[in-house]
């Protein structure tokens, strides 16, 4: 399990000092060598913010997987009815509390990576010969605080715009930005990161950001505001760039064999060794909050976030998805034979009779030989945060919704035919030139595509069908002001009155 950058405290730097632009036109074909870095002086910082990044609260842990994933239809708490049966009543239920900690959590983590990120910007000003390597760790401290202002935007709306070195806890307590000031500053920051990062990294730097990660993560922002043209444009260009492609098999890339494959964009970067079997320092629990809540040989974790049948049901007949994005499972004292055998190990998990999962998370799904050597709960699995296939997905629905019906197709025809294979029985390309049956078809294939990742349930609300898809769910709690949470209780308490709260809390 090699991977890892950031770990690699001691960088052998030398460069001459040159420009973002100039980054990334260096030889082979934008690609970052070791030899091309320069400075390295506020590298500990950087390297500090990834792990952060990695951190429970911001992506790894049941708080963002509650926020991102719990709400939507297709997912649900999961694991018992007693274990966690507050995190059920908020997110599966929509019965939201101010005084909620996982919202606290989540706040206060993004909150923290941004002031990270200030720190080092504001540092930076005052410095009047960056140097090439500081100049990428300039762009890797934006794209951090963009994606956490991304988060904050989409799940509280109108936040405290914080942009400058916190000195004293007073600095912090300034009323709400509006949602338009939130998505400039992410766009400034996004749009520097994009001029800074370079296109490809040497091996060695596996998962480090780059400008691809930078503008895919630009376009999600402008498709969470239904921004057809730029999202299209930002899209584009990371297809247009060549650097990724749909040529891994689908059933490989959440395997540990698909990590940093063809397709990633952002991923993030975890491992596990014979000293450290199960620490967070090296790893995360994103595969143990999802694991199988069993006993024994499987006890691979909490159950949580786990596929509801809705989601089974989505997929078309013989969809190979379906396989790698559900994890059958039986219960202590059921007949195994009433469930297929999970792809590529043969194994039929045996979950605790209490667990009211139908499906656990395949995509978290470990390797039996790694569980053996180092831990059963997975701490080495990477998080593919943003894929090609995301990417390419955003441009077909932009240019859907801008009247260009060819790529629209011609888009989507791209994931859909890597999912189908040699199978041309399945999975039959979709030819209609009526928008809204277009529409619906990128809508559904995102849908099984992305399935038990992240932020269907932001797709949900920026469709404004969230209402209409849950009730139908089920998910009757939900009403519109539940699109955004509320914000911490806590935090409202301490501001004496400069922060007000979201409207109906």
């Amino acid at each position: 399990m090699k991977k890892i950058f950031y770990y690699i405290m001691a960088l052998a730097l030398g460069c001459s000092q040159m420009s973002c632009s100039d980054l990334l036109d260096q030889k082979p074909q934008g690609s970052l060598t070791e030899d091309d870095l320069t400075g390295g002086t506020y590298e500990t910082q950087i390297f500090n913010m990834y792990a952060l990044l990695r951190g429970y609260h911001i992506v790894s842990g049941n708080t963002a997987l509650a926020i991102h994933g719990m709400r939507s239809e297709d997912a649900e708490k999961g694991s018992t009815l007693s274990d966690g049966a507050a995190t059920g009543k908020m997110f599966d239920d929509f019965e939201y509390a101010a005084s909620n900690g996982m919202i606290k959590s989540y706040w206060n983590a993004n909150y923290t990576l941004i002031h990270k990120a200030n720190d080092v910007l504001e540092e930076m000003k005052s410095n009047p010969s960056l140097t090439g390597g500081d100049l990428i760790n300039k762009g890797e401290a934006l794209f951090m605080r963009a994606f956490c202002y991304f988060n904050l935007v989409r799940a509280f709306g109108e936040v405290p715009l914080i942009d400058f070195k916190v000195e004293t806890v007073a600095d912090a307590n300034i009323p709400k930005s509006s949602v338009a000031q939130i998505y400039t500053l992410i766009d400034e920051d996004l749009s520097n990161a994009e001029s800074c990062l370079p296109r490809t990294w040497e091996a060695q730097y596996v998962g480090r950001l780059s400008w691809g990660a930078a503008r895919a993560l630009h376009a999600r922002t402008y498709m969470m505001r239904n921004d057809w043209n730029n999202m299209r444009a930002a899209a584009e260009d990371v297809i247009a760039s060549g650097l990724y492609n749909l040529n891994t098999p689908y059933e490989t890339i959440f395997r540990e064999k698909g990590e940093n494959c063809s397709e990633s964009v952002l991923e993030l970067q975890c491992t596990s060794t014979t000293a450290l079997p199960g620490s967070n320092d090296i790893g995360s629990q994103y595969a143990q909050v999802q694991g199988c809540r069993g006993a024994g040989e499987w006890n691979l974790g909490w159950g949580q976030h786990t596929a509801t049948q809705l989601l089974a049901d989505a997929f078309e007949e013989g969809d190979p998805r379906k396989d790698e994005t559900l994890l059958y499972f039986i219960k202590t004292g059921e007949d195994p034979s009433t469930i297929p055998a999970n792809k590529p190990y043969g194994e039929k998990p045996i979950a605790n009779a209490d667990v009211i999962a139908k499906y656990f998370n395949k995509k978290v799904y470990t390797d039996p030989a790694l569980r053996t050597l180092y831990t059963k709960s997975g701490y080495w699995v990477n998080i593919r945060l943003i894929r090609y296939s995301d990417v390419v997905l955003m441009a077909a629905e932009a240019a859907c919704e801008t009247g260009d019906k060819t790529n629209a197709k011609r888009y989507l025809e791209m994931v859909r035919s890597r999912a189908r294979g040699t199978n041309g029985n399945i999975l039959p390309e979709v030819t209609t030139d009526d928008q809204n049956e277009l529409r619906e078809a990128i809508r559904h294939e995102r849908r099984v595509e992305l399935g038990m990742e992240f932020d269907r349930f932001y797709d949900l609300v920026r469709w404004g069908i969230a209402k209409e898809v849950l009730h139908a769910a089920g998910k009757t709690g939900y009403q519109d002001k539940h699109a955004l949470l509320p914000l911490p209780q806590d935090e409202i308490d301490k501001s004496n009155g400069v922060l007000v709260q979201n409207p109906n809390y």
